[in-house]
């Protein structure tokens, strides 16, 4: 547990840089940074202590020792100089070991204030290097400050979602375990911890051998694409005791150096952003898309062994939406192993997202022994859904698990839909409320999905530098959801052009993010925006205003976002 102490530490380290550096995420590699350097001189000098040589400040690095960076003939400027000189050629350091070169690679200093690197340098100097939990602990509360990288679609994974997920699928000491878009390896460590948790007596972890811990260290692997991120797993990775952790940079979708590598275990939070134009993957997915969590997810379904299993959190489209790409994955997942589908509250990932998610269980042992796919919807995860996530009693998690727990057992008949059904159905949803929709809804009329009698099509989002606040001659009126509150207040006009996406007032609108999720809108007229769908009806076999009342009624709007989420 993380002590009072450290905590101010760290604050204190925070708040030094925020006026110089107000990227959390930039807050972190720089306090990583600090830190690892700080330890590396530690270390030298336990080495020396025990009659041992120095392995990092030696020959041309010697000038960098950390006691020269408070060396009171410096000055302010050379401070700076000296600082940046050794964070930037450490990499390079060739008595360093290859761990702590990786850990400096591309690393430099963002500001040039001596004032706020003598504050910096002081702070760090109060910590020592320890394999102790508590720089593990550490760590961890510094990690929790990054948050998100939103614009690339990667959310920081809770801890405790990280924690419900590795129970769930529970590795063992002898498996080999990945995780293809590490991040800061929060889920390589809690593997790790499971492990040790698993193999107890009186003390954590005393039925592991000095072997087994070695070869579980062999087993952990994990790949990212971004640099940033790969220096921070290695840093998690080493507190929490690994000396040579297996952590890669690599393009997980656009390489395929590494396809033939399976693995016993797999887990993941992948990043659900795909870029303009798409991913480009190589040519051996099993699924043709460019859609980042479509494929992911059909890359981890492929690199599991026979008898694999995994744990990944993937959007809503995942679950239902109706795009080709879409339905062949399901339908993969469905034969090749997928036994449960466990449905996230909104609120997870807040403050930095509302995005809902879904978690996928693959379990391809258990699944050769059953017809049924299990289902669990977790309304309450024992945080409330506001900003600031404050912990609540209701907890649904700990239920999940041994719901779960029973279903691989054979001993659980609730919540489990057939996976004949599922495979009948025209677009494969993995919502367990629409097979329940089904079940209820029993008449002497043929019931289709919605798929099969409309389809959707998302709004247009020009960039606000186009925006006007007043009628022009080709300009078109640009509809947001709060127009439909308030037509005439704040009204905004756009530029015509063919890739504007417009809507007539008989039309029907869904709402597509955050609050507005599933209101049903109608009755304006012009150029409709991203957080709009509009509804393509087949008139031929559906009555427009009958579909308006419908998605409007309890029994719909009481889904949640089932209807509302489409491909993009």
């Amino acid at each position: 547990m993380l002590d009072a102490d450290t905590k101010r530490q760290i604050d204190t380290l925070r708040d030094i840089l925020v006026g110089k550096i107000p990227n959390p995420q930039s807050q972190v590699e720089q306090i990583t940074t600090g830190l690892i350097y700080k330890f590396m001189d530690d270390m030298d000098q336990e080495s020396v202590e025990l009659g041992g040589e120095k392995s990092f400040f030696t020959g041309d690095y010697e000038k960098y020792a950390w006691k020269n960076l408070f060396d009171p003939k410096l000055g302010g400027s050379e401070k700076v100089k000296l600082y940046s000189e050794a964070v930037e050629s450490m990499y390079l350091n060739p008595t360093a070991p290859q761990l702590f070169r990786e850990i400096f690679k591309n690393a430099f200093l963002p500001f040039k204030d001596s004032s706020t690197l003598n504050m910096f340098l002081k702070e760090i100097d109060e910590f020592h290097y320890s394999h102790s939990e508590k720089l593990g602990d550490a760590f961890e509360y510094l990690l929790s400050f990054m948050g998100s990288q939103g614009d690339a679609g990667q959310f920081r994974t809770p801890r405790h979602i990280i924690d419900f997920i590795v129970e769930i699928v529970n590795p063992q000491k002898h498996e080999s375990i990945l995780d293809p878009a590490c991040g800061s390896a929060g889920f390589l460590i809690s593997s790790y911890k499971h492990i040790l948790n698993t193999n107890t007596d009186k003390k954590i972890g005393d039925k592991l051998s000095a072997e087994d811990r070695k070869k579980i260290g062999d087993n952990l692997s994990g790949y990212d694409i971004s640099p940033e991120m790969i220096r921070l797993s290695l840093v998690n990775m080493y507190l929490n005791g690994f000396q040579t952790p297996k952590i890669e940079e690599y393009d997980t979708l656009s390489n395929e150096d590494k396809w033939n590598e399976y693995y016993d275990v797999i887990l993941a939070n992948p990043p659900f952003f795909s870029p303009k134009g798409g991913i480009q993957p190589h040519k051996r997915f099993g699924v043709s898309s460019k859609k980042a969590e479509v494929l992911f997810t059909s890359y981890i379904l492929d690199h599991l062994k026979p008898d694999g299993r995994a744990g990944i959190i993937v959007p809503e489209g995942i679950i239902f939406q109706t795009g080709s790409a879409y339905k062949e994955l399901r339908k993969q997942l469905i034969e090749n192993g997928l036994a449960g589908v466990i449905s996230l509250p909104a609120g997870v990932f807040n403050p930095y997202s509302g995005v809902k998610t879904s978690i996928l269980i693959l379990d391809k042992k258990h699944s050769k022994t059953t017809d049924s796919v299990f289902f669990y919807e977790v309304k309450n995860d024992g945080f409330d859904l506001g900003a600031n996530r404050s912990s609540i009693s209701d907890n649904d998690l700990p239920n999940c698990i041994e719901e779960f727990k029973k279903f691989t057992l054979n001993q659980s008949d609730t919540s489990l839909i057939g996976k004949e059904t599922i495979l009948s159905n025209n677009d494969l949803s993995l919502s367990f409320s629409r097979y329940l929709v089904n079940e209820e809804f029993r008449t002497e009329f043929n019931i289709v999905s919605l798929g099969e009698v409309c389809d959707f099509q998302g709004g247009s989002q020009p960039p606000k530098s186009e925006h006007i606040s007043y009628e022009k001659d080709g300009y078109d009126r640009f509809i947001q959801i709060r127009d439909f509150r308030d037509s005439e207040k704040n009204k905004t006009f756009i530029p015509f052009s063919e890739k504007n996406k417009y809507c007539k007032k008989e039309d029907i609108l869904i709402g597509r993010y955050g609050a507005s999720v599933g209101v049903i809108c109608t009755g304006l007229e012009g150029a409709y925006n991203v957080a709009l769908i509009k509804c393509l009806i087949n008139k031929d076999k559906l009555n427009s205003k009958y579909l308006f009342y419908y998605l409007n009624s309890e029994r719909i709007q009481g889904l949640g976002q089932i209807f509302f989420l489409y491909e993009g």
